[in-house]
C-alpha cells in the first residue's frame, strides 16, 4: 500500500492509502472508506492556477502552501526519481474532490488506472 496525505477537500485532511486500484480515504471520525479508481473523473498535477481553480469552489482557501512550488513538483514528476512527491488534484464522478500528495510512482499507477 501506498501512503497518500490528503492536504483539503472531501475527505478529512490526514493520511490515506492506494493500492490495488482503490483508495482508503480517512472518514469523518474513524474508519477508512474505500473508493475505486474508476470513481475518478480526473486526476492532474497541482499547479498554483489548478488550486486556486478548483480550491475556490470547494473553499479551501490556503491550500495553495502546500504546493510549495509548483513548477519543481512538475520537474520532480517529470525527472521520476526516486523519493520525489507529487501533489495532485483528484476530482471525482460524485463531484467530491481532494487535493492530496503522494510519491511519483504512485500517482503514475493512479494515473494509469484511470488511463
Amino acid at each position: 500500500m501506498a501512503k497518500i496525505t490528503i492536504h483539503a477537500g472531501s475527505w478529512p485532511k490526514g493520511s490515506g492509502q492506494f493500492s490495488f486500484g482503490s483508495f482508503a480515504l480517512p472518514k469523518s471520525g474513524f474508519g477508512y472508506e474505500g473508493v475505486p479508481t474508476s470513481s475518478l473523473a480526473s486526476i492532474e498535477v497541482a499547479t498554483e492556477a489548478s488550486v486556486k481553480r478548483v480550491g475556490g469552489t470547494v473553499g479551501w482557501g490556503a491550500a495553495g502552501a502546500v504546493l510549495l512550488g509548483p513548477v519543481g513538483l512538475l520537474a520532480g514528476l517529470l525527472m521520476g526519481g526516486r523519493g520525489k512527491d507529487v501533489t495532485f488534484i483528484a476530482q471525482f464522478k460524485d463531484g467530491r474532490k481532494m487535493l492530496a500528495t503522494t510519491d511519483a510512482k504512485t500517482y503514475t499507477k493512479i494515473q494509469a488506472a484511470i488511463f
